[in-house]
């Protein structure tokens, strides 16, 4: 498969294709073939049933292919700007994935929310219910997910014999969350009985393809459950944290840079006091002499700053987010109309977390923020949140993905949907919280209380990950010692502001997934360093910055800083 490069966006001359450019767009024709869920990701047609080959062949493909595409590049030059980032970032990345493949941990890679066991099931959120044909494909590939399941276990088993598997926590979490997909009353058996057409019921035929479908999945995600509890979890380590070396690799995966890791705690635990002291300024503001706790807990007891029940939470969402695309279009950033729809909607699942999922290639699906709302939880605080809405949605992650995809007349496909770094996206919809108290939007002391808390939540995280991961010193406002995972879990009770449910989801997400958490913050540092030094210099024209940064996609921050400076 093939996907068009030459439509430019509207009015805009499309940029002739280059060499380098050729190699980009032949090495995600080859992702797409070798990772058909990424096809649905992108709303191609064409691999609507199909899964990519979790097995340790299908890692060696991807292998393969990154090795293919750099030897593709070796000799060429840039042509242009946009050429000399595609090759920096493209050397960059494969190099990386390359590094990280041949370490072996990729073939072990289980944990509580961006892990196979997890993805082959998500995939399902992303496909089309409208038709029939809708419907035929779903059910396609709910029949698929035991030979994807099979090759997943068939990757774990492996990692296994290499000593290497994830930690029992990350073990324990996926028996349980697999387990709940497999059960009578799980996601596929819901799946199923909800199916419909905007015309009605299906036919019965299609019902009993895709009742038969579900319950192929529910044997096969039952399957990697027992796998799970009879053969990983017995010598699974008890110990969370990785180590410097499987650290180092991860930090570097998630920031596309390479940061001193004692440096970067140092300065997580000074960004952590700075944040506090500002909410205490903040808490006063809200009334004088309260401290941080007492202010939010007056914000959290407003009536007119509460919502009750997922439906009201979803308009507030709606809401406020076409408010900033409305305000923001035209005066403070580019947005052309095809990028102005974004669609918030409650998750399907009850796990936990906030996210974004991209528009698809021509834009018949848009951006979409999903609310994933822990089971039982049904009261909403709108000063905690509204930060949150400007993160996943615009000028975050939202003006951002979507502008790479748009952009298609200046970048190759590998640049508008393949490149991804956590440390640019996430340090950029930081950024963008930031930003957003720059230009007033944040003027209110809860909305303003509200945004601090994030950005302490992420200062936090940036200590508690490096430091439990890397078992450094305590610092001695949080206690003594070395950091181990139960201190770890106490300092992130003191400072992430989210339920009990949500605590306990992100918790384990940070001892499974090393190096993701900290590259929020740490991507706002750098992109945050980037403005101030272009700052400095003559001329300094921030929509233009702005334009510049959100034109080139997602890279690695260190091909970032080399484009933007020079």
């Amino acid at each position: 498969m093939t996907i068009e490069t030459n439509t430019p966006a509207a009015g805009t001359p499309a940029r002739p294709q280059t060499r380098i450019d050729a190699v980009a767009d032949a090495y995600t024709d080859t992702l797409i073939r070798l990772n058909p869920s990424f096809a649905t990701e992108l709303g191609l047609p064409g691999h609507e049933t199909e899964y990519p080959d979790f097995s340790p062949a299908g890692h060696d493909a991807f292998a393969a292919a990154a090795r293919e595409a750099l030897d593709a590049l070796d000799g060429l030059e840039p042509e242009d700007d946009v050429d000399a980032v595609t090759l920096d970032a493209m050397r960059e990345r494969l190099g990386l994935e390359l590094e990280i493949h041949e370490s072996g941990w990729g073939l072990a890679e289980l944990n509580n929310i961006e892990s196979p066991a997890q993805q082959i099931r998500a995939i399902f959120d992303l496909m089309p219910t409208a038709t029939t044909t809708d419907w035929d494909h779903i059910a396609g590939r709910a029949h698929n997910i035991g030979g994807a399941i099979d090759g997943y276990i068939e990757s774990l088993r492996a990692a296994k014999a290499d000593g290497k598997v994830s930690a029992a926590r990350q073990v324990r979490i996926v028996i349980e969350q697999t387990t709940k997909y497999a059960a009578e009353d799980g996601f596929f058996a819901k799946l199923a009985a909800g199916a419909r057409t905007g015309d009605g019921p299906l036919p019965a035929d299609l019902q009993s393809d895709l009742d038969a479908g579900a319950a192929d999945a529910r044997v096969a995600y039952s399957r990697l459950a027992g796998f799970l509890e009879s053969e990983l979890l017995p010598v699974a380590p008890d110990k969370d944290a990785v180590g410097r070396e499987r650290y180092a690799l991860a930090s570097r995966q998630f920031l596309g840079a390479a940061v001193d890791l004692e440096e970067t705690y140092a300065w997580g635990v000074q960004e952590l006091d700075r944040l506090i002291a500002e909410q205490e300024r903040v808490a006063d503001q809200i009334r004088p002499g309260a401290t941080i706790e007492e202010a939010k807990e007056i914000l959290n007891n407003d009536p007119a700053r509460q919502l009750k029940g997922t439906d009201a939470l979803q308009a507030w969402m709606q809401e406020l987010s076409d408010k900033a695309v409305a305000d923001l279009a035209g005066v403070h950033f580019e947005i052309p109309d095809i990028m102005k729809t974004l669609e918030c909607r409650i998750a399907p699942t009850d796990e936990g977390g906030i996210y974004y999922t991209g528009p698809s290639e021509d834009f018949s699906r848009p951006g979409r923020m999903w609310w994933s709302v822990p089971a039982g939880e049904d009261t909403f605080t709108t000063w905690a949140e509204t930060t949150t809405v400007f993160h996943e949605g615009v000028p975050g992650h939202h003006l951002q993905v979507a502008t790479a995809v748009y952009r298609r007349e200046l970048l190759n496909k590998w640049r508008r949907s393949v490149c991804w770094t956590s440390g640019h996206g996430e340090g950029w919809a930081l950024y963008a919280e930031k930003l957003m108290q720059e230009l007033g939007y944040l003027k209110d002391p809860g909305d303003h209380m509200g945004m601090l808390d994030m950005q302490r939540m992420r200062a936090a995280r940036v200590v508690f990950d490096i430091g439990v991961h890397l078992e450094l010193e305590v610092p001695e406002r949080w206690g003594s010692g070395t950091w181990t995972s139960e201190k770890g879990f106490e300092f992130l009770k003191a400072n992430l502001p989210i339920s009990e449910g949500q605590l306990k989801f992100e918790f384990t997400r940070y001892l499974g997934w090393p190096g993701q958490a900290p590259s929020y913050k740490v991507g706002q540092r750098l992109w945050e360093q980037i403005r101030a030094e272009l700052e400095s210099r003559p001329g300094f024209d921030l929509k233009a910055f702005h334009t510049k940064a959100l034109n080139m996609g997602s890279v690695g921050l260190d091909t970032l800083k080399r484009a933007l400076l020079g």
